[in-house]
């Protein structure tokens, strides 16, 4: 199927059910996890799941997008949990984003990452499952925080974003250090305070 035919399928028909993406996204996470990125296809998801084809183009547009998402599967907290601050909230997305590339599929894959073509589907499923997605909770956090009065007015919201995203994807893509739960802390607490609310 081509890639515009994917992207027509997933304007078409119901959206899919919850339980259904749940059922396709912990089937790639199976498939990913045992056999490698290169046998994560759609048909072979379809038939792990018992989730249609069609039904899962209308989450993902490729196999490409299908892995970013299986990756961060069973890693990602909830961050809107009830009660919970900024920064322990971006703490435990920052420590699943840490776990998930830590481990030997996302080793391998932020190496395929580094020789990849800039334009490649492959890329762009990176760009827009894993860093967009992620820079996309991280500001739900921090405007909640913001009506809360837990952190200050930042001059510019998406560059506060790009401080706090910016360095690990860095750190993936570069490999001059290792992306660690201690460095993905580091940044949080830097990130933060950038924002802390004067105390006049």
């Amino acid at each position: 199927m081509s890639q515009d035919g994917n992207t027509e399928s997933r304007k078409r028909g119901r959206p899919p059910s919850e339980a259904a993406q749940r059922r396709a996204l912990q089937a790639a996470h199976d498939i990913l996890m045992t056999e490698g990125f290169g046998r994560l296809t759609v048909e072979a998801v379809a038939a792990r799941s018992g989730v249609g084809k069609p039904t899962i183009y209308r989450s993902w547009a490729n196999a490409q997008e299908l892995a970013m998402a299986a990756l961060l599967v069973n890693t990602m907290p909830e961050v809107e949990a009830k009660g919970a601050t900024a920064e322990v909230a971006l703490r435990a997305q920052m420590r699943g984003l840490v776990t998930a590339f830590a481990s030997t599929r996302g080793r391998q894959i932020t190496m395929a990452l580094a020789a990849a073509d800039p334009e490649s589907e492959f890329t762009k499923a990176f760009r827009n499952r894993v860093i967009l997605s992620s820079r996309n909770a991280g500001r739900v956090i921090l405007e909640q925080a913001l009506a809360r009065g837990e952190i200050s007015q930042p001059p510019d919201l998406e560059a506060l974003l790009d401080m706090i995203y910016g360095p690990v994807f860095f750190r993936l893509l570069v490999g001059h250090r290792p992306v660690s739960r201690e460095f993905g802390d580091a940044i949080i607490t830097t990130a933060l305070l950038a924002v802390a609310p004067s105390r006049t």
